[in-house]
């Protein structure tokens, strides 16, 4: 009997259903380092991400907040090894997006997507439009993220014999 060697990736098209809903884990504690570290590496200079005294200083929260665009892109991102990892083709869009509460350094955040819709590319036929609504909640389950986004995927290659 041979050792089988299986390569994590995401789903093709056609192993995409609707209304699924993928947990995705572990979840991701934010830390000041990573606040820090991607508002400066984006240019943010908000100071409600980076000087603890004057956002100590501001209502309601008197902390300084994780950066918005740091939510958005880890939670699209914990979603990449389930869902899209060496099948995805392009990113289409994202949409939608909210941030109803705040996520604080110390918040440990935990992202879910549910599949909302598809369909075949009508101009690409070994790929696939895939709709997806992904959502960010707190350790205390609190949503503090939701998008919507459109990505582009490949379809099963064909089984040779």
């Amino acid at each position: 009997m041979s050792a089988q060697e299986i390569v994590q990736r995401g789903l093709y098209f056609e192993e995409f259903e609707i209304e699924t809903r993928y947990l995705h884990r572990p979840g991701r504690t934010a830390t000041e380092a990573d606040n820090v570290l991607f508002t400066t590496l984006t240019m943010n200079t908000q100071a409600l991400h980076l000087d603890a005294a004057f956002a100590e200083a501001q209502e309601p929260f008197h902390d300084r907040l994780m950066n918005s665009m740091w939510t958005l892109s880890t939670m699209v991102g914990a979603s990449v090894a389930q869902l899209t990892q060496g099948t995805l083709v392009a990113q289409l869009g994202l949409g939608d997006i909210r941030f109803p509460h705040p996520l604080f350094a110390g918040d440990t955040l935990y992202t879910e997507s549910v599949v909302t819709g598809m369909r075949p590319s009508s101009s690409r036929p070994a790929q696939g439009i895939v709709e997806i609504a992904h959502t960010g909640r707190n350790q205390d389950g609190t949503i503090v993220a939701t998008a919507t986004r459109s990505v582009l995927v490949r379809r099963r290659p064909e089984e040779t014999s």
